[in-house]
């Protein structure tokens, strides 16, 4: 009788053993796999400092309240319509640059401006030429910046 007391309470403390055992694995991999995942989204200090913006002294004159940007859109229905068409339309052009996909395009009561740089000349005048041909637009303020002639 005694040893069958025994046997029970070193099954229960073996079970007691291996419970905590599995606890404290679970718990060591989970912190190991955290502080993994964490080290994912450090970047490392001499790639950071290659990675300066091209366009800084853009960003810097962009913050004066001179130079019209985006949030200048105003929410009129027929200015946001004029800038989604003129969007799509140069969106459309496949053998147009990323750049000049991206261009910034504000229209203010039926006067676009077109902002940003650009690939070369050919591509500014044909931004210009897009927003001139869509109906609404009465003007169009071409500042596109050219990287090459």
């Amino acid at each position: 009788m005694q040893t069958l007391g025994n046997n029970i309470g070193k099954k229960f403390a073996l079970s007691k053993l291996l419970g905590l055992f599995t606890f404290i694995l679970t718990a060591g991999l989970g912190l190991a796999s955290g502080s993994v995942r964490a080290e994912q989204h450090i970047i490392p200090a001499p790639l950071a400092a290659n990675t300066g913006a091209e366009d800084t002294e853009r960003n810097v004159r962009d913050r004066d309240d001179k130079t019209l940007t985006p949030e200048n859109q105003p929410e009129s229905r027929q200015d946001l319509h004029i800038t989604k068409t003129i969007r799509k339309a140069i969106v459309k052009q496949k053998s147009l640059s990323t750049d000049a996909h991206n261009a910034k395009i504000i229209s203010r009561a039926g006067v676009v401006t077109l902002r940003g740089p650009v690939e070369n000349t050919a591509e500014k005048t044909k931004l210009e030429s897009i927003a001139k041909k869509i109906k609404g637009v009465k003007q169009v303020d071409n500042q596109l910046e050219p990287k090459t002639p």
